[in-house]
């Protein structure tokens, strides 16, 4: 066999795509024969054209290119290479927390004139509308988790306001189970998978509880009736947090913020949420999208407590505490508007999944307080997401401001588009680039004392237990039976060995309430035997 012969088989072995037919002939001619073409229907005319990732036309999306009808792929089918290589990247990593919810856009409609209280220009004059965006998650389970659970729900609101976004990032209770943001990383690490045994332990969230009294206030939220909302429509949303407010004189408030469903608080008992979890895991997610499709658009009443900064000080709570609540007796809610839901997304992983929100995100007129947890939040929300997301997740349309346009010295970075074009980089600059404004967003506040690793500053009646006692005595007789249950079920869970986690817990509710700590005392060693 010469070398000509040999060619010819090893290219008839290798790219059989095409039929060679070797003709052995005086002249020695090839005769190479194509696929035949199949002819363009008009079905596949009146639809738009399939094409790779870089535009060009594709001729078959059903079969990969082999080397013969039964022999191997080719690297030459750069589209089932893309095709793959773009399914292995379509997964970004999840949240830690709230990785598991859903969302829609909507409209804050202002009914109450506040400027007496803020300068913010999208609360200016009654009856403006601004848009936004609502994503509502659960906050332990991941992304496969069921949405029926015993879970508080994040309550995350972006406002696209004609000064910039204003995210407020909050929760469906009042309040939390810590006051310091050094030690959220350590709760939500008894909340997750055990290192060891995969699974959420129960001595583990028992043991934080027990160990952080001051949980015990949101413990008792989670364990009564709303600990499981009915759906995402039925609960209430609240900043949580206290933020600033400060009007046009410079005079400063702090603020609470409160969303009173309209559609009536619904709950689901622990027997009824294990039912549907399994049943339905995307209940309140499917709930959310078919109200909005059907035009039962949810809404809520909007409200606020304002307390002068002047207050603050002398307050019978320290009002920065994120455990406790300010009593509606000494700041009364006061109703400002309205939050309606009223279109669903397009592509839920394009704007629920990739959608930020971070406390920073402030407009002139609102600003932080000195609540640690909100401090430590302003750097762990917006940092969370440059790693999830990437640095220019700003720049992805659910992110993007949507009533004015950022204006930014930030370049590249992954998926940067360019938008600067020529524009200069750095500032100052004499090429007319955007300058800052010498205003600032918020008002300053006065502190006193020396650097160090400080506990919240304690007020006149503050302990962790006073609140938690007074919410148990609000019960009803049934919702405290029903509190009493479910806490006992979970704390006859710890390890039969490890009395002391049981003990501890008991006792937390025990210095809450006497009578709730009698009887979850013997509910739960009617469990433990």
């Amino acid at each position: 066999m010469n070398t000509f012969h040999w060619f010819l088989l090893e290219l008839v072995r290798f790219y059989p795509v095409y039929r060679l037919d070797f003709v052995q002939n005086r002249t020695r001619s090839l005769r190479i024969e194509s696929p035949e073409v199949p002819e363009v229907t008009a079905q596949h005319e009146a639809r738009p054209t399939l094409t790779t990732e870089a535009g060009a036309p594709l001729a078959d999306n059903q079969n990969t290119e082999t080397a013969g009808p039964g022999g191997p792929l080719l690297v030459q089918d750069q589209q089932l290479f893309e095709k793959l290589a773009h399914f292995n990247r379509e997964r970004i990593p999840e949240r830690i927390v709230h990785a598991r919810g859903g969302g829609a856009y909507g409209t804050f409609t202002l009914t109450r004139d506040v400027s007496q209280w803020t300068r913010a220009r999208f609360m200016s004059e009654v009856g403006k509308q601004t848009e936004t965006f609502l994503r509502m998650s659960t906050v332990a389970g991941s992304l496969g988790s069921a949405d029926a659970v015993r879970d508080p729900r994040g309550f995350a609101l972006k406002f696209y306001t004609e000064e910039g976004n204003y995210d407020l990032v909050g929760n469906n209770t009042p309040v939390f189970f810590i006051k310091d943001a050094s030690k959220f990383p350590d709760f939500i690490h008894t909340q997750k998978r055990d290192p060891y045994t995969g699974s959420q332990e129960a001595d583990n969230v028992w043991d934080f509880w027990g160990l952080s009294p001051e949980s015990t206030h949101q413990v008792t939220w989670l364990f009564g009736d709303r600990g499981i909302p009915a759906s995402f429509r039925n609960m209430n949303g609240y900043s949580s947090h206290t933020y600033q407010w400060n009007n046009a004189q410079g005079e400063v408030f702090w603020v609470k913020y409160h969303f009173k469903t309209n559609q009536g608080i619904k709950n689901l008992t622990a027997e009824e949420a294990a039912v549907l979890a399994g049943t339905d895991p995307d209940s309140h997610q499917r709930d959310l999208r078919e109200a909005i499709e059907r035009g039962e658009f949810p809404s809520w009443t909007v409200q606020v407590q304002i307390m002068p900064a002047g207050d603050a000080a002398t307050y019978r709570f320290n009002p920065f505490d994120l455990t406790k609540v300010w009593p509606h007796a000494d700041y009364p809610p006061i109703e400002i508007g309205k939050l309606e839901l009223n279109r669903n997304p397009d592509n839920v992983f394009a704007e629920v999944e990739q959608s930020i929100f971070s406390p920073a995100h402030f407009v002139p007129g609102i600003g932080p307080s000195p609540d640690k947890m909100l401090q430590g939040r302003l750097f762990a929300y917006a940092d969370a997401h440059r790693y999830r997301v990437g640095v220019n997740a700003d720049h992805l349309p659910v992110n993007s401001p949507h009533a004015t346009e950022s204006r930014t010295y930030g370049r590249d970075g992954a998926l940067y588009d360019g938008r600067h074009n020529r524009a200069k980089n750095y500032e100052p600059n004499s090429f007319g680039g955007p300058a800052q404004t010498d205003q600032p967003l918020w008002s300053t506040t006065a502190v006193t004392g020396f650097t160090g690793n400080h506990a919240a500053p304690t007020h006149a009646e503050d302990n962790d237990f006073v609140q938690a006692g007074d919410l148990y005595r609000l019960m009803s007789q049934d919702e405290k039976d029903r509190l009493v249950t479910n806490l006992a079920n979970g704390i006859s869970g710890v390890s039969p060995d490890r009395d002391d986690i049981v003990d501890r817990a008991i006792g937390n509710f025990s210095h809450a309430d006497a009578d709730l700590g009698r009887r979850l005392e013997l509910a739960v060693k009617e469990l433990r035997g």
